[in-house]
């Protein structure tokens, strides 16, 4: 699922001392590979597009992000952090469509526009992110007869707000069969949507390149608490992210009345349910249990989020295979703060939790289960505090960008 560098996410640069282990090794001849990178976005704030190019910008790539550019003030070609931007301009990109057609419409003419700018952009290797980057880098790799690298930030065409236009639906997934044999590599976000692709588009087996931020230094915080006017003594459970339907905030929300006295539930984002959220913390009389806090500052999330005591990811896998088969950003930087983890039965996120023991899985996402799993945690002090041990060593070891680069670099040296 992506995530935009947005207030309610997170990418804190690496304060730690880099070492010989952390340095990214340049790679002598890397400097003459060129690499286009495409994104139907905005790239500049794409977390992950952001960090792969980053990555491959320090190994001595030279990389260029074609990207769909909603602000028409910007110049058409920038440069950011050593990454250079060249944008197509399309403000009603970004607008919804509820009429079929004009979607297609708006659909053709950005596939059309980004391959005729990427076809002029001297590269060696095309990469797109997502499958609607595809259609385009496809065809410039395929003209250009270059390499081409398929980034699936999610497992294609099973997302309900697609699979309900039955017929587009079907086409594209036949298409992304054509396609996936043309693919030099393949790379995507969580294990089981690395069997999913093979099983159901073929072609070479994607590599795993997880979405975990770089290594920050353990952090020290009351700020969540500060900010309420909360004793110390308040246990936090913290959801950070988009206020959306698919969510189960509701659930969140609800969950608040089987609380202890002394615990207290922080929903830090905004979104589209917002107002409902709002109105059901009134409904249920819960305003002393749950708080909405808006978007922190890009920079600053990590802090805020270091100063809860547990981090919810409480999904319905059955709302979609992404859903279930999800690895979220905010796992990795609820880990990178050293927040324990209470999550629901999603396979990669349960399977992560029980490797590295830290957190738990609620037995069900049912208001009661949610609410006596949050207040279970928060009265075991003792509990909380080897998970959060095991969070913070994890993350230093592990599940952090300056390891989880590596599998990116290796896959961009074994197609060169």
């Amino acid at each position: 699922m992506r995530r935009t560098i947005e207030p309610v996410t997170s990418t804190i640069q690496n304060s730690e001392p880099k070492t010989e282990a952390h340095e990214t090794a340049v790679i002598p001849h890397a400097a003459l590979v060129r690499v286009c990178m495409h994104v139907i976005g905005i790239g500049r704030t794409d977390v992950r597009v952001i960090r792969e190019a980053k990555a491959l910008v320090a190994a001595g790539y030279q990389v260029t992000v074609v990207d769909i550019e909603r602000d028409t003030s910007r110049p058409r070609e920038e440069t950011i952090e050593g990454i250079h931007f060249k944008h197509v301009f399309m403000p009603n990109r970004f607008v919804k469509s509820r009429i079929k057609l004009w979607f297609l419409v708006k659909t053709a003419r950005t596939i059309l526009s980004s391959a005729w700018l990427m076809i002029r952009t001297p590269t060696d290797i095309y990469h797109a992110h997502e499958d609607n980057a595809l259609y385009a880098c496809y065809m410039a790799a395929v003209l250009r007869r270059k390499k081409l690298v398929f980034d699936a930030h999610e497992l294609p065409y099973v997302q309900p707000n697609i699979t309900r236009w039955r017929l587009l639906c079907g086409i594209a997934r036949w298409t992304l069969r054509r396609m996936m044999p043309r693919c030099a590599g393949v790379m995507t976000v969580s294990p089981p949507i690395v069997d999913e692709i093979q099983r159901r588009y073929g072609g070479k087996r994607a590599v795993l390149v997880r979405n975990t931020p770089p290594y920050t230094a353990p952090i020290t915080s009351n700020r969540l608490r500060e900010r309420l006017g909360l004793p110390s003594t308040t246990r936090l459970a913290l959801y950070q992210g988009g206020l959306e339907a698919d969510r189960q905030l509701d659930i969140v929300v609800r969950a608040a009345r089987y609380l202890a006295p002394d615990q207290h539930i922080v929903l830090l984002g905004s979104g589209a349910s917002q107002a409902a959220l709002e109105a059901l913390i009134t409904e249920e009389g819960v305003s002393q249990q749950v708080t909405i806090l808006p978007p922190v500052p890009y920079a600053e999330l990590l802090a805020w989020t270091a100063s809860a005591d547990v981090g919810l990811i409480l999904y319905d896998g059955g709302y979609s295979p992404n859903v279930q088969y999800c690895l979220p950003n905010k796992l990795f930087e609820y880990l990178m703060a050293g927040v324990p983890v209470l999550a629901t039965r999603l396979d990669a996120v349960e399977a992560l939790v029980a490797q590295y023991q830290v957190g738990a899985i609620t037995p069900a996402l049912a208001p009661q289960a949610v609410g006596e799993s949050i207040r279970s945690l928060l009265n075991d002090p003792a509990h909380l505090a080897q998970l959060r041990h095991n969070a913070l060593r994890a993350a230093q070891q592990d599940l952090r960008w300056e390891v989880e680069q590596e599998q990116l670099l290796a896959l961009y040296r074994s197609i060169q």
